[in-house]
């Protein structure tokens, strides 16, 4: 069985690797930009879109607000980056906000953090992939007809990929971000000097459409609501942002220092894409519709259903490049392969933040283990998982799914930023150097205004996004929360129990006597084996056990054990409905009801077989019985294994191949000591 899942396993994600080189998998910042920040700055490919899609209900009219609110979520990305900022130096240890939460407002603001991070996490995939999918699908028509498939394909690559380990996936997507940004600096160069210098006419391939609008001359409060929604759309461009501080582990030393550094770059190069797309689609009049088929009109009569509504950034490149041309092509393929790699944000925070709700036994313990590659390969299994699943239920339709992003995002910006501000009042209240202090006051100062604002922004999702959607991500959350409670209660019920006791228990004091039962089915090798072992705990009574299923062949076991002279009591039980199990159980209870005190032994022979096929077709009754028997208090069950001739072999076959490592790892690896050559002498 080992060869079976080991060979494709070494295939599939490489050769593992020892504790000791964890070191070796740290990233420098030119990598990490990629892994962390693949996200917020792909989303600049789809954000400016939402904005122009929502402010479409009002006409093309209202496309003259677009700067405001790109100025906006100018505004905000800066705040929540010089936020982070703060975020990352403080605790660097990479729990983010989740830390952040947790020890400035208490546990429940933590695990509400950690539940709206993970529902981010989760989305961010989901979403990420099937816009991918969607602009891939405009060129390739295949796509589209199996859009489900191809998504669930490539989140099963992307996790392949994440497995390998993250400083080996982050080299492989480095190349296509970087190639993203690059074409979409350039874009933004080349129009502002068409435009600028040379004075040419630049038009989008649908600036001689028209919109109808679904409510004409909106004013007051629709139009504000309008507006909040339209700029509650463009934050999306914000999603990813705290997967660095979730991260800072990840990155070299410095860490706080790369980290930090890593974020302004990031919130750099986003906020001047994201402008310069909104900027570049009002001067080549891009058109967009939420409904494109009927309120997007060619010549007063709408484009109809077989219409293909290509992405802002697509557009606006066709108008800057040229349509077919060298540049065109290579941003329109990066910009699909970016939006694809925009989920390796999510494999890589998710995991991370698994592991220390793992450790703070708020998750299953498996999801604090690293892999083989030095990687939370549960965690990152886990968030394919359900990633794949939100993309099946909801047909990997990215503008379905949009309406449930960022919710989680900005619950985790708002609670972290607020705990930051009693984290700078705490250490105020101590602090009496004036430099740290004005120091402390400035950070004080940057989170206080991102408190509010995010809490804000917060406010105007939840209120424009609700019925679009956002209440799915709050029933996620809510998910998350109840699970991880309950999960953490069991822990903590189950260590409560398990602690040992100062004063003398039960469990210290020795049993009056030990009764040992060995069960026989019939006399062979693993029998007499057993037997020979039971003897050799020099129990206060010994018996052998059978259940009599079969009449002849019970009879015929009485006779073979007078006939060998086996000094141990032989006790057969009646099944009148054949049964092995239930009077086994119930023999064993009626020996503990008799002598509460006194302790049962179950000693069970086992055959050891060498292939997997033969488990099916061996042991099957041992197994249900100690099934059973862990449920009974005061009995020890105890297997005496006999190895058979294919066990053997296969133990032979075993020293001759590779063997990997045990799927349980715990501590770190310890270098064994190499051999000298006296010694080999």
């Amino acid at each position: 069985m080992s060869k079976l899942t080991d060979v494709p396993k070494r295939i599939l994600i490489g050769r593992a690797l020892r504790s000791d080189r964890l070191g070796e998998t740290l990233l420098p910042k030119r990598i990490a930009l990629p892994v962390f920040a693949s996200d917020p700055l792909s989303s600049v490919a789809y954000a400016p879109g939402e904005v122009l899609l929502v402010l479409s209900i009002a006409g093309v009219s209202a496309y003259h607000f677009s700067p405001w609110i790109a100025l906006a979520v100018v505004v905000l990305m800066f705040t929540v980056v010089a936020s982070y900022r703060q975020n990352v130096h403080a605790y660097p240890s990479g729990g983010g906000d989740y830390e952040v939460a947790t020890t400035n407002l208490g546990p429940k603001a933590g695990l509400t953090v950690a539940s709206a991070l993970l529902v981010d996490y989760v989305l961010t995939v989901a979403v990420s992939i099937s816009s991918g999918i969607e602009n891939l699908g405009s060129a390739i028509p295949f796509v589209v007809e199996h859009k489900v498939a191809c998504a669930v394909a490539v989140i099963l690559l992307l996790t392949l990929m994440n497995l390998r380990g993250v400083k080996e996936s982050g080299k492989l997507f480095a190349i296509p971000t970087y190639v993203f940004v690059s074409g979409v600096f350039i874009m933004i160069a080349w129009g502002a000097f068409r435009g600028l210098v040379l004075g040419d006419t630049m038009r989008a391939p649908t600036a001689q459409y028209t919109i109808r609008a679904e409510h004409q001359g909106l004013a007051g409060f629709a139009l504000v609501f309008l507006l909040l929604r339209a700029f509650s759309s463009g934050c999306a461009a914000l999603t990813g942002v705290e997967a660095i501080s979730n991260g800072v582990p990840a990155f070299r030393k410095p860490k706080s220092k790369n980290a930090a550094t890593t974020l302004a770059m990031m919130g750099l190069l986003a906020v001047t894409m994201f402008c310069g797309i909104i900027v570049l689609a009002l001067t080549t009049k891009v058109r967009m519709a939420e409904n494109p088929a009927t309120d997007l009109l060619r010549n007063g009569v709408g484009v109809g259903a077989g219409y293909v509504q290509n992405p802002v950034i697509t557009q606006v490149a066709e108008a800057v490049f040229g349509k077919g041309s060298f540049l065109f092509v290579v941003l329109a393929a990066a910009t699909a392969l970016v939006l694809f790699l925009a989920a390796n944000t999510a494999y890589n925070g998710f995991p991370v933040l698994g592991s220390i709700l793992a450790q703070d036994r708020y998750l299953p313990r498996q999801l604090h283990t690293r892999g083989d590659r030095l990687a939370f390969s549960n965690g990152i299994v886990l968030l394919a998982g359900a990633a794949t699943l939100l993309t099946l239920i909801y047909g990997a339709d990215s503008t379905r799914l949009i309406q449930l992003y960022i919710v989680g995002v900005f619950v985790s910006f708002t609670l972290s930023q607020t705990g930051m501000v009693r984290h700078w009042n705490r250490h105020l209240a101590t602090e009496r150097d004036p430099g740290r202090r004005r120091h402390m006051l400035r950070s004080r100062a940057i989170n206080t205004f991102g408190a509010f604002l995010t809490g804000l922004v917060l406010v105007v999702v939840l209120v424009t996004k609700f019925t679009h959607g956002a209440w799915v991500a709050l029933l996620g959350m809510c998910i998350f929360y109840v699970t991880m409670t309950a999960i953490r209660r069991h822990y903590d019920s189950v260590a409560e129990e398990l602690a040992a006791p100062e004063s003398a228990s039960d469990d210290i004091v020795r049993p009056s006597r030990v009764h040992s039962v060995v069960l026989v089915s019939k006399i062979h090798r693993p029998a007499l084996r057993a037997l020979a072992y039971a003897k050799l705990l020099r129990s206060d009574t010994l018996e052998a056990l059978t259940v009599n299923v079969d009449a002849a062949e019970t009879r015929a076991l009485r006779e073979e054990w007078e006939r060998r002279g086996i000094d141990v009591p032989l006790k057969v039980l009646d099944s009148p409905y054949r049964e092995i199990t239930r009077p086994v159980i119930e023999y064993v209870k009626r020996l503990r009801k008799e002598s509460p005190r006194d302790a049962v032994s179950v000693i069970i022979p086992e055959y050891v077989v060498g292939h997997w096929y033969e488990h099916l077709l061996h042991n099957q009754s041992a197994l249900r019985l100690k099934g059973r028997l862990l449920f009974t208090p005061g009995v020890m069950v105890t297997s005496v294994p006999y190895q058979l001739a294919s066990s053997e072999a296969a133990k032979r076959r075993a020293r001759r191949e590779w063997s990997a490592p045990g799927s349980v790892r715990r501590g770190p690896a310890v270098e064994r000591p190499k051999e000298s050559s006296d010694s080999r002498a």
